[in-house]
């Protein structure tokens, strides 16, 4: 099926950031009193806008997270990133051919403006996208798994949910797709496919996915 609309996440999925960012997000949490690894993050946060883990801690532990926890953590991930931080393989030859195929695409992700585009300029990706194309979960009232965001893309972009494809690694994004009406392509470089299992389709190699968009 041809889509009119194609809606990546970014975090996995264009920009290899998740290794990164849970590893800091682990430690960051462990040194504040709440012994994380780096497997508890992933599977609590991965795919997950910035209030659901001030929800989760406070659930589990009766106890709020510092006033300044986002300020801070931003700025240690910001800081690994323009050392670390690579695109996806395969991301910026899918979004070539997207563009020189006419097929709208955008991004939509729980994280904030600054680090979708902190991201994108450190990898190169920022070539393909203007203002226009970039929705994060600050636009929204509710992030993933609440459709919210994905539906408001759509909105945006001038297409209805059910033309809409989804590029996602996290069962969060899958469900938040599911809820929107959309078609989701499940990528599982990071994440078992079973964790996607609600997924139209499932794919490993970034490099498949332009194929599997004709």
């Amino acid at each position: 099926m041809r889509y009119d609309l194609v809606i990546f996440d970014n975090d996995g999925v264009l920009v290899d950031s998740e290794p990164i960012s849970n590893r800091l997000l682990a430690a960051y949490l462990t040194e504040l009193g709440h012994p994380t690894s780096y497997e508890e993050s992933i599977r609590d946060y991965m795919g997950s806008a910035m209030h659901r883990i001030h929800e989760l801690v406070l659930e589990r532990t009766g106890q709020r997270l510092p006033a300044d926890f986002d300020d801070a953590f931003h700025t240690r991930v910001f800081t690994a990133f323009e050392q670390e931080l690579v695109a996806v393989a395969g991301a910026a030859e899918v979004l070539e051919k997207l563009d020189a195929d006419g097929v709208p695409y955008c991004v939509a992700s729980s994280g904030s403006h600054e680090r979708i585009r902190v991201g994108h300029r450190t990898t190169g990706l920022d070539r393909w996208f203007d203002e226009e194309r970039i929705f994060s979960s600050q636009d929204v009232g509710r992030g993933k798994p609440a459709p919210d965001l994905f539906l408001y893309a759509a909105e945006r972009m001038g297409i209805t949910p059910d033309r809409c494809v989804v590029v996602e690694d996290s069962p969060l994004g899958v469900q938040a797709a599911v809820a929107a009406g959309m078609d989701v392509y499940g990528f599982t470089a990071m994440t078992p496919a079973e964790k996607l299992a609600g997924a139209t389709r499932l794919f490993s190699d970034m490099g498949e996915l332009a194929d599997l968009l004709v």
